[in-house]
């Protein structure tokens, strides 16, 4: 059995590390709702904007040709996997690792074995972490400590150059969508080459909208393309960072718990061990005394 002082210092340790989860979990809860914001102003940005893009490529048709829209054979691939930069989140950043894993194994072994795949890491633990496994795209390890679309879009910009000039076939982004603080879904979703939205056959809204077109429909969808593709990143970079912020402050809730429960049990184990040693100080003083009326 531990010593008093030892499970003394126990406790204090849990109590320190109580505070510290308690603290962080207040951070989190407050950068959660700037982040929570964020993501909420931006969906129907996005959303907008890809019906507008598929609307316009709808009515263009297949004369309308761009680089991003190219589909070639599947040889060289860019994974642009999203972390946070710190830890204490749960599973949030090692989701993330396993459904890249997953997704080579499944969709890309031929690539990856013949050394033509690539990963555009964001965050420093998805540096940390593929940097030791393979080759890495550019360095996005300063993207959440001045969030902006200006910080993202360098990062969309090397991935949309290297579609472009034949450096990769294909473009893959994996992140955590943010449901609410206690849930976070791994999306996979296709960057490029960009393939619109189909409108659902019962619909006819796409085809009714009626634009006025200046110049043209042709030079409109060639600018809104790249601007599609850069809001398309930056939203699940948004996505990322609002789940982060809800997976670390239910970490943090739930290790805040658990540091209670083990304080009860440590102040129980105390509790006893005070009481047994007080029992055997009287069981030596009361031995003492009847050793000291005996030789008399």
């Amino acid at each position: 059995m531990a010593s008093l002082k030892e499970v003394r210092n126990r406790i204090v340790s849990v109590q320190s590390t109580q505070q510290i989860t308690k603290a962080m979990k207040m951070v989190a809860a407050a950068k959660l709702r700037r982040a929570q914001d964020n993501i909420m102003r931006m969906r129907p940005y996005a959303q907008r904007l890809n019906s507008i893009l598929s609307n316009l490529t709808a009515q263009v048709g297949e004369e309308m040709e761009s680089d991003y829209t190219a589909q070639r054979e599947v040889r060289r691939v860019l994974i642009i996997a999203i972390t946070s930069d710190r830890g204490l989140a749960g599973a949030f950043n090692s989701n993330i690792f396993k459904a890249v894993n997953a997704l080579i194994a499944q969709r890309y072994a031929a690539q990856a074995a013949a050394g033509n795949l690539t990963v555009l890491a964001i965050g420093k633990r998805a540096h940390e972490y593929f940097s030791k496994r393979g080759p890495i795209l550019g360095n996005y390890t300063h993207v959440f400590g001045q969030l902006s679309f200006e910080t993202v879009r360098e990062a969309a910009e090397q991935a949309m150059e290297g579609f472009r000039t034949g450096q990769y076939d294909e473009v893959t982004m994996v992140y955590n969508e943010f449901k609410n603080v206690a849930t976070q879904v791994v999306q996979t979703e296709q960057l490029l080459p960009l393939v619109p939205a189909a409108a659902p056959a019962t619909s006819t809204a796409t085809s009714n909208v009626d634009y006025i077109f200046e110049p043209s429909k042709e030079e409109i969808v060639q600018t809104l393309i790249p601007q599609s593709l850069k809001v398309q990143l930056y939203k699940a970079v948004l996505e990322s960072n609002a789940s982060e912020h809800g997976a670390r402050m239910t970490a943090m809730d739930k290790a805040t718990e658990n540091a209670g429960e083990l304080l009860k049990s440590l102040k129980l184990t105390y509790n006893r061990t005070r009481q047994a040693a007080i029992t055997t100080e009287i069981l030596e003083i009361v031995g003492g005394a009847e050793a000291l009326a005996a030789s008399r």
